[in-house]
């Protein structure tokens, strides 16, 4: 067949490996990590859906080579931990039995040791090693590393290096960037040794060609090696790409594969994980220069989702391999469907941050997209009910558009109504905010699904206990969302103001001095978004802090976009909205008028309890889901949604 996408589907042969096509999966971290570093079940079957997803490689991470200086809780390969070889094995035959091509990261954190701690006091009491002497930020003392442990730590990468060829690992990644261990080597930033180690860049570089020498002497010819790499560290007093180019060069002799991302620990978390405020692939440009002085393949990534792109991105020359991370998340079968020519039904991430957040807070996984994600060994196949109902879904919105398709897969039949002339609930109001177009089209990515399987969609069809009973179906999934907080404000319902949820439809009443009313999530959003047009925008908010409904990856970059283009009043109290602004009431009692002539108000969604009351005992079996159960995230609307079709 003739691809749509070639240059993506083309395989890529490197040593004595030939990889399927040009789509990696990004190194991830498991969660069901055992106390000693074993790969737990849940990992192995999350790392395995994605080699069933088609990427031509999916690399497992992160392998500590050296727990007697890194003890972060992560993965280890150790002959002295029972089950540690077997577990390694049972998870690289997993990716590799969907002919995808199973990679280890092998790494050591260094200095930010016990980053992986759930427990994070632990890290008070261990020894931080590093380049160099010096106090971290949070107070803790690190260690220099002796020439003694600089060898002992290098023959460690040679020793799992054996490990992981044995337990069936066709490719290793070399961790060499985002202010690991051999980052910290690497970079003026960290590294202030006098010795053969430090000062200039030929001895920075020594000990990752040290590392990399010896996982080559452990795998032999012919393996391939991968050396992960910030193109540039973005901090002062790290390196700058031209110096990146630097180190590209004096270590191509002794890699297969250059994978260049970018950034350093804790400093540049939005520019190693773009944002939704960044452009799709702001991290490209590294690879691409790094790419004219070496002969090796390189490899790139940085919020990539879009096959277009990536094929652009392939076939201009600017890398040789594409990875991702958070978009085969958001749909693992991303690889397959642009090998079968079906990139309109690829499920695009929407870059919230769910699935990190979710990491930090649980130790779990989680994808606002995608109510497979942490939870694989539940399976990801839909098997047809053994008994076919009559299934009728009220509400269109991310909750009950996917309902509606899990429910049409089982061989239900599906009718699916929706109030207003089109479906998305919402993901609706999104499509106003460029930052945010992922999410508009999340519903009409969901809605071919429904067409697929030929879903009833029903527009202009408000669901009553009447109408449930003229249809005489046999399930109900209640899915009627939320509406809009406008309280009995003096001159809140005024022609100046708009109701955030409906910016989409009256943009056009919104002059160049807004006032945003409300400084959560969806307040703050939009916010940004206006002050990115150039607008002047005030921001009220009753409460001390903004967003505390946001998750903690994607609250600290919002409030840095917040500082660039807001200008905020937490600890205000609205006490009518005028022509001129919002009269406010400060934490002192005082008066301020807020300036502007417009008005958005953001003040949060309520159930609409009312019409969940009515429908409650309309059907034999009945699902409340999403807002209409509690006003919460898309996250749980999509996840309530598939359990509830697999209910019936």
């Amino acid at each position: 067949m003739e691809r749509k996408y070639p240059n993506l589907c083309k395989p890529l042969t490197v040593g004595r490996v030939t990889f399927r096509n040009r789509m990696f999966s990004a190194p991830m971290g498991g969660t069901d990590i055992t106390n000693d570093g074993c790969i737990g079940p849940k990992s192995t079957a999350f790392y395995e859906l994605r080699a069933k997803g088609g990427a031509g490689v999916v690399t497992v991470s992160e392998c500590m080579v050296h727990p007697k200086t890194d003890g972060s809780h992560a993965y280890h390969l150790d002959p002295s931990i029972l089950n540690s070889l077997a577990c390694a094995t049972y998870t690289a035959d997993a990716i590799r039995r969907h002919g995808c091509i199973p990679s280890l990261e092998l790494s050591h954190s260094g200095m930010f040791a016990g980053t992986y701690m759930t427990d994070k006091s632990k890290q008070k009491s261990m020894n931080q090693w590093g380049p160099s002497d010096t106090v971290r930020a949070d107070g803790v003392v690190v260690k220099a590393l002796t020439k003694e442990l600089i060898d002992e730590i290098v023959e460690s990468y040679k020793n799992v290096s054996i490990m992981a060829k044995r337990a069936g690992f066709e490719m290793l990644m070399i961790h060499g960037g985002h202010g690991w261990l051999i980052n910290q080597f690497l970079s003026p930033l960290f590294n202030k040794r006098e010795d053969e180690y430090g000062g200039s860049l030929e001895n920075r570089c020594r000990f990752a060609i040290e590392v990399l020498k010896a996982v080559r002497e452990g795998v032999g010819p012919g393996f391939p090696i991968e050396f992960r790499m910030s193109g540039s560290e973005f901090v002062e007093d790290g390196y700058d790409l031209e110096e990146g180019v630097r180190i590209a060069k004096m270590v191509e002799p002794y890699v297969d594969i250059l994978h260049v991302s970018a950034g350093t620990y804790q400093k540049t978390f939005g520019i190693t994980h773009p944002s939704m405020f960044t452009d799709h692939g702001r991290n490209v440009f590294l690879a691409e220069e790094i790419k004219k002085h070496v002969s090796v393949p390189v490899a790139t990534l940085g919020g990539l989702n879009d096959p277009a792109q990536m094929e652009e991105i392939i076939a201009s020359g600017k890398a040789d391999i594409v990875y991702m991370g958070r978009a085969l998340l958001a749909d693992p079968f991303l690889p397959r469907k642009i090998m079968a020519n079906k990139d309109e039904e690829i499920v695009k991430c929407l870059r919230c941050f769910t699935c990190m957040a979710e990491r930090a807070a649980t130790s779990t996984r989680r994808c606002t997209v995608n109510p497979l994600i942490g939870r694989e060994m539940e399976g990801d196949v839909i098997y047809p009910a053994p008994v076919k109902k009559k299934v009728l879904v009220a509400g269109a919105g991310p909750g009950g558009l996917y309902a509606a398709y899990t429910a049409a897969r089982r061989g239900h039949e599906v009718i699916l109504c929706e109030k207003t002339n089109q479906v998305g609930g919402i993901l609706k109001s999104e499509q106003a905010i460029p930052f945010k177009q992922e999410m508009y089209q999340l519903s009409k990515t969901y809605e071919l699904f429904c067409k697929q399987w030929k879903v009833d969609i029903r527009l202009n069809t408000e669901v009553t206990p009447e109408y449930v009973e003229k249809e005489k179906v046999d399930a109900l999934i209640i899915a009627v969302g939320s509406n809009p907080l406008v309280p009995n404000l003096p001159g809140l319902h005024g022609d100046n103001v708009v109701v955030v949820n409906n910016y989409y439809l009256e943009k056009e009443k919104v002059s160049d001095d807004v006032v945003v009313f409300g400084g959560g999530l969806a307040g703050c959003e939009c916010a940004i978004h206006l002050g990115m047009e150039g607008k002047r925008v005030h921001l009220v908010e009753m409460r001390d802090v903004l967003a505390p409904d946001a998750n903690v990856r994607h609250r600290p970059l919002m409030l840095k976009e917040i500082d660039k283009y807001v200008t905020v009043h937490t600890g205000y109290k609205g006490l009518e909205v005028r022509k001129d602004g919002i009269l406010c009431e400060d934490k002192e009692g005082n008066q301020v008028l807020v300036p502007g002539t417009s008005v958005i108000c953001a003040l949060g969604q309520r159930s609409n309890i009312k019409d969940v009351e009515a429908l409650r005992d309309s059907a034999e079996y009945v699902a409340i889901i999403g807002d209409a159960s509690k006003v919460s995230t898309i996250t749980n609307a999509v996840y309530w949604g598939y359990h509830a079709a697999l209910d019936i």
